[in-house]
């Protein structure tokens, strides 16, 4: 048991254990869920409130301390979603009779635009990289496969830099990625992507791996480590400074993915598959996207347009 002020709550490396093992959390969000649920402990300790004493008064008073201090929408939602899980877990455990959070609603979060690149703009980062590419340096050859994988792929930052080089098929043009919750998928590639990953394999990767290592990372640093999330960052945002396009993250190439076959017609459940996407309701937010569209189809099939 952890001492929190006056207050006794329970060791949390039980709780860690049950994110990862029963709920499949990266660890990127099990981090972000031990903090919050550490932090309602202290205010719980701050107010005198026992772990068997929480009511929704409780949460809903920590929800407001939050708010009060200028936390965004998205950071009090989590919050409130930390809390109800952890008050589960607490109750199936035992530790707590019945969960006191059980209908804590969660904050409504805004629901705004992703930021995109038009298909021009795509094209020209793109070629632009491969370019830098043509005179076969090994660095500029990953960072072209890369991009063309984001793009082909629309996959996450942090799924990109998992892959392991058997985890490509490049002679049916497909990716094996692992998504959120250790879920996993098939992604095809596009011819483009393909060829950039199949050069970069050949005549990039071999240069870059350290005499003897046993690394089966499909992305590599400059010094044959496996690329990590905050290198492909910096990687994206210098390449469309390259190009002169407008700033954006790996995760906006995923955004204009997205855009790009919504645009193009493609059905939202087959870009729900690509995207990894848990709910339809996530990828129905790239509908938003089409209004030019819209005012074509309309102008095409409304008798009165």
């Amino acid at each position: 048991m952890v001492k929190t002020g006056a207050v006794t709550w329970p060791e949390t490396g039980a709780f860690e254990a049950y994110l990862v093992a029963r709920r499949g959390h990266s660890p990127h969000t099990v981090r972000a869920y031990l903090s919050d649920v550490q932090d309602f402990a202290a205010f719980a300790a701050r107010n005198e409130c026992g772990l068997t004493s929480v009511t929704m008064t409780t949460a809903r008073a920590w929800l407001a301390e939050m708010a009060g201090s200028g936390r965004s929408r998205a950071t009090l939602a989590r919050r409130a979603a930390s809390l109800r899980i952890f008050f589960d877990w607490a109750a199936e455990t035992g530790i707590v009779p019945v969960s006191p959070v059980a209908r804590l609603a969660s904050v409504r979060i805004p629901q705004h635009l992703p930021t995109v690149l038009s298909v021009d703009a795509t094209r020209r980062l793109l070629e632009t990289a491969a370019r830098a590419a043509a005179d076969g340096d090994p660095t500029a050859l990953r960072d072209l496969a890369c991009l063309e994988l984001l793009y082909a792929t629309g996959a996450r930052v942090a799924e990109v830099c998992a892959l392991d080089v058997d985890h490509l098929d490049l002679g049916e043009r497909l990716v094996r990625l692992q998504g959120k919750g250790d879920k996993e998928r098939v992604v095809p590639l596009g011819a483009p992507a393909a060829r950039a990953l199949s050069t970069w394999l050949r005549d990039g990767r071999p240069r870059l791996v350290p005499p003897g290592s046993p690394s089966r990372a499909l992305f590599l640093g400059a010094r044959g480590g496996r690329w990590g999330q905050r290198q492909v960052r910096a990687m994206v945002h210098a390449r469309c400074t390259d190009a002169g396009v407008q700033d954006i993250a790996p995760h906006g190439l995923r955004h204009s993915t997205a855009t790009h076959l919504v645009e193009g017609g493609a059905d939202l459940r087959a870009v729900q598959e690509v995207l990894g996407h848990a709910t339809l309701q996530t990828t129905q937010r790239y509908t938003h996207v089409t209004p030019e569209r819209l005012r074509s189809t309309y102008r095409l099939a409304h008798p009165r347009a």
